[in-house]
């Protein structure tokens, strides 16, 4: 695996945490990367990341699997130095452009007088709720671009 694939992955450690609940939910993490490539005859398809270039599109999947107890829960992801956030399949994600100590929607935080951009973001997370926790599996994935 070059450097900068293992760049690209050495950050990726996605967190889960109960959100308030009775019983808090116990929950198991899985992680995939993949980038997408480009070619004439087959279009746009993923492969899993063996080799990265700069400005590769780099798509993240995490699944989620939930264990028991009750309420929903929050996947946290700090993303690795080498990419910079793109956006995520659903959309409903909150990101930190200060190390995860404070939150809010990209396009709607500042960093300084500015606003911020994808490339300030250094982590993502996602609330799954208690009625999409209840299905007991879930997917989540986004997509970031090689620095």
């Amino acid at each position: 695996m070059n450097r900068t694939v293992r760049a690209a992955l050495a950050g990726f450690v996605c967190i889960a945490s109960a959100a308030p609940a009775l019983a808090a939910p116990a929950v198991s993490l899985d992680s995939a990367v993949f980038v997408e490539r480009v070619t004439p005859k087959a279009g746009r398809m993923l492969e899993p990341a063996s080799e990265l270039n700069r400005g590769d599109r780099v798509v993240y999947v995490v699944r989620w699997y939930k264990m028991g107890g009750d309420g929903g829960f929050v996947v946290t992801n700090p993303l690795p130095r080498s990419v910079y956030y793109q956006g995520s399949a659903n959309g409903d994600e909150e990101v930190s452009i200060d190390g995860g100590r404070t939150w809010g929607k990209l396009g709607a935080i500042y960093t300084g007088e500015r606003l911020a951009t994808p490339e300030d973001v250094t982590h993502v997370r996602w609330r799954v709720d208690p009625r999409t926790a209840s299905r007991g599996q879930g997917r989540i994935a986004y997509s970031a671009i090689v620095r």
